[in-house]
């Protein structure tokens, strides 16, 4: 690998682009927050201003800091983003693309969109691309790409510099590998970001990885942080059930937002409130707790995500994620079947992997490098011919020998198992306080964690045999939208067509779930959706879109229990979906499946699913809430307690907006008992004077929703 070109300004670096990529330029990033926004909105500015220039941009989950739609919400929301995203820039094309001003001669194709934000976006729309995240490196390359760029980390400078992909060594290379195996030229560009996270392991690489170096301060920015959202009653519902799933010893997967923060809190209060764990399972389990796990994390976990998310940290500063993986087949079967029983190294461990022809005696300098990588020899420990030396101590290399044996028991063994991991993802993101645990915690906590491929994470082909011993007992933990009564789920599409945001990894995670023997798909969803359209049911006959099919249904969770699907008839399938369905769409869903012959005619649903409501619900969960066991914010908020005041206000008048005759009694009411609120919120929302009608309304109408 030849040296790259340091560049130090990111226009010089443009003025590099241009001048030798010749016709479009197919522009290829990361997902997520390794974007290196300064130089693609550089470039973007250039090409937008030249119509002889032409450019494509294919990459996935575009973030831009959150606007209010109306004047009240732009007036809260714009001290509350200055303070939580800083100097993070948004990308010029995400504006236009939403505004529906992309020049002609720029194109952009994503095969994941933030959700619901491109909805009636015709250009979005038609540029999506569906594919599994784990083909998108090979369906990125076939675009024809011939730039690719990414935000690094660095450490050290000068010929000690080294880089990390840190958030997305998840496709990159992968990217990279197919577009010049097929001969194409591509141009790698990294961009320095000193506020990325600096990670090891899967993401760390020499600058040599890049043609191109960018080393201007102005790729250092803040990272997008979207604040923690609250967790309801409904999602601490969903994430209790699904955390009485998780088998301790075990593997977990789970995703961003407020389900994943309620499955995470839900393993530490099982953990460490056990006894009130079991009495919270037991208010809102109707048919017992059967088949659920309540035990504490003796072993601990294996996360396995291909989004390592502020959960995920919590866990593992909470002793959760602690069980460690080993990047070998054979040692990691010994550790599963307890051969060797721990990480402790004895001469045991030693020979073990002599019985398992894991090492071979006489011990070969291959042999001799993986016990001494693993920690199973010490690293002073020299293969000279055929004799063992660590310091003055020496012997044969042949093992079979008792007193070769009992030479390296005595004086060359390690003391514990090194290189584990205990947690492998492909990107992150999380709130500001996530980046910061990350940038300082602990080297060797850090070593632990590996930010790796996609590939290698969301599927069990290549090296096999490794990803089934490390991922035992696994959890795959999804969210949908929409599951049909025969049990297909609905996770990326609308009935229209329209993209909500992108199949990601979930297809992959539903296979691998069935390909595990001990492995459970656990498939989540509050029971209802309220829109402009009113309450819906998010359990339906049936869909027009799904994105995961029937057939490989598994475990469904709503906020009122768990339904076991698999391997059970259609007729039991309907019965236990209908089971955990809100219970106001219940006759409904049953008039439907007997109407299409997946139902008894007598079929009547059992007395003790009949109360699936959201108060009670709230009502079972609010002791333990009182009590501090179920906060709203179990990890933290970037919010001041007056704006979650005002957040819960204004998302009331939201609410209202989309409901013409609930917002008109809303309205009434709120004139008739005319209610002030405190003169601080007034003046941050711009109510503090009132210069019409509407401006009045307005203000009494947050005054009584506070």
């Amino acid at each position: 690998m030849t040296a790259p070109l340091f560049i130090p300004s990111i226009e010089a670096c443009v003025d590099h682009i241009l001048a030798t990529v010749d016709g479009q330029i197919v522009m290829g990033i990361p997902l997520g927050v390794g974007k290196p926004n300064p130089l693609v909105n550089a470039l973007y500015r250039r090409i937008k201003a030249d119509p002889t220039r032409s450019l494509r941009i294919i990459t996935a989950l575009s973030l831009e800091k959150p606007v209010g739609h109306s004047d009240l919400e732009k007036n809260f929301l714009q001290p509350l983003v200055e303070r939580i995203f800083g100097d993070y820039p948004d990308m010029d094309y995400v504006k236009d693309l939403r505004a529906g001003h992309l020049p002609p001669n720029i194109e952009v194709q994503e095969f994941f969109m933030k959700t619901g934000d491109y909805l009636g976006n015709a250009a979005a729309q038609m540029g999506h691309i569906s594919t599994n995240y784990t083909y998108a490196a090979r369906d990125m390359a076939v675009q024809g790409m011939n730039v690719l760029a990414q935000a690094v980390g660095s450490q050290g400078e000068g010929s000690s510099l080294r880089l990390s992909l840190s958030s997305n060594p998840d496709i990159s290379a992968a990217v990279l590998h197919s577009v010049r195996a097929a001969g194409q030229s591509v141009m790698a560009i990294g961009v320095i970001n000193h506020k990325m996270p600096f990670m090891p392991n899967g993401a760390e690489l020499s600058p040599e990885f890049f043609d191109v170096v960018v080393t201007d301060p102005a790729g250092t920015h803040d990272i997008f942080a979207p604040p923690n959202n609250k967790v309801s009653a409904a999602d601490y519902a969903i994430g209790l059930h699904a955390s009485s799933l998780v088998a301790d010893g075990g593997t977990l997967q789970i995703g961003i937002g407020s389900l994943g923060d309620a499955i995470g809190q839900s393993l530490i209060v099982r953990d460490r409130h056990g006894a009130e764990y079991r009495h919270i399972l037991e208010a809102i389990c109707p048919t017992g707790l059967t088949r659920r796990e309540l035990g504490r994390f003796d072993v601990g976990l294996y996360g396995c995500s291909e989004m390592l998310v502020n959960a995920f940290l919590r866990l593992i500063e909470a002793g959760i994620i602690r069980r460690e993986v080993y990047d070998d087949a054979v040692l990691q079967q010994l550790l599963n079947s307890g051969r060797i029983p721990d990480e402790s190294v004895t001469p045991d461990t030693l020979q073990a992997l002599l019985e398992a022809g894991r090492v071979r005696s006489p011990l070969s300098h291959d042999d001799l490098s993986f016990l001494k990588y693993f920690g199973i020899l010490r690293a002073q420990v020299a293969l000279n011919g055929q004799q063992l030396r660590c310091g003055e101590h020496h012997c044969s290399n042949n093992l079979n020998e008792p007193a070769s044996l009992e030479c390296v028991s005595q004086h060359m063994l390690g003391s514990r198992l090194l290189h584990g991991i205990f947690m492998t993802g492909g990107f992150f993101i999380g709130p500001r306080d996530f980046y910061e645990r990350l940038r300082t915690m602990a080297p060797q906590d850090l070593a632990k964690i590996d930010m790796t491929d996609i590939d290698f994470i969301n599927q069990l082909y290549g090296n096999d045999a490794l990803k089934r011993a490390q991922r035992r007992k696994a959890r795959f933990m999804n969210t949908t939208m929409v599951m049909t009564l025969l049990g297909a789920a609905a996770s990326d599409t609308l009935e229209s067509g329209q993209v909500v945001s992108g199949v990601g990894g979930q297809y992959n995670f539903v296979a691998m779930s069935h390909a595990l023997h001990d492995a459970r798909l656990v498939m989540m969803l509050r029971a209802t959706h309220d829109n402009k359209d009113g309450l819906k049911s998010s359990i339906v006959w049936n869909y027009g879109n799904v994105t995961i099919p029937r057939h490989l249904r598994d475990v469904v969770i709503t906020e009122y229990g768990v339904a076991e699907l698999r391997g059970r008839s259609d007729s039991e399938v309907v019965k236990r979906l209908i089971a955990v369905a809100d219970s106001r769409f219940q006759a409904e869903l049953v008039k439907q499946a007997k109407a299409n012959g997946k139902l008894e005619a007598d079929y009547e649903v059992p007395e003790c699913f009949r109360h699936n409501l959201p108060e009670v619900i709230a009502a079972k969960l609010k002791p333990w809430s009182e009590a501090g066991l179920l906060p709203d914010f179990p990890f933290g908020t970037d919010l001041t307690e007056d704006e979650l005041h005002m957040v819960r206000a204004m998302k009331k008048l939201k609410h209202a907006s989309q409901h013409p005759s609930e917002l008109l009694g809303m309205a009434l009411k709120s004139l008739w008992e005319g209610k002030e609120a405190p003169p601080a919120y007034l003046e941050r929302l711009g109510l503090a004077e009132v210069h019409s009608f509407k401006d009045r309304v307005m203000r009494r109408l947050f005054a009584n929703n506070l």
